[in-house]
């Protein structure tokens, strides 16, 4: 079966990412598709039964029906409410970009769809050297956002 993604994104936190993502998860549950929900790097996570608790993901992964480790849905759960990368050091935490796109696979192949939902908007820095768009352009992820980097490329 040809698998595919779907990046989801918005400008700012609080604009309705996790909302528009769980409205997709379940039109897609109900057309009988198997949903893989991810948050690779969810930010502002309040710590609670010794860890720290990645609520958006926690959400989708209950919308979805996902029985995939929550570590593979959500490889990146951050304590402060700033761009991963960021967050990532104040932690002390390396973010790799390997390690998404192994977990993303991992996702892939379990389910029909994958819904992956990012951090603030495509520019929004994941890594010192990496964005949201370099994340959402996964080779199977999202044909639209290599349109869209080869536009921004071109500016």
């Amino acid at each position: 079966m040809n698998r595919s993604g779907i990046f989801i994104t918005g400008t700012n936190t609080g604009v309705g990412k996790t909302v528009v993502t769980a409205a997709l998860t379940l039109a897609l549950r109900d057309r009988g598709l198997r949903v893989g929900v991810m948050k690779p790097a969810e930010t502002g996570c309040p710590e609670e039964e010794g860890g720290l608790q990645p609520q958006d993901a926690l959400f989708l992964r209950g919308i979805s029906g996902c029985e995939t480790p929550l570590e593979v849905i959500n490889p990146y759960a951050l304590r402060e409410p700033l761009a991963p990368a960021l967050a990532a050091e104040f932690d002390g935490v390396q973010i790799d970009l390997a390690h998404i796109r192994a977990s993303y696979r991992r996702l892939e192949n379990e389910h029909d769809i994958v819904l992956v939902e990012g951090a603030g908007g495509l520019l929004v820095p994941l890594t010192s050297s990496a964005t949201m768009l370099d994340l959402a352009s996964i080779e199977t992820l999202l044909t639209q956002c290599k349109q869209i980097a080869d536009l921004r490329a071109s500016w």
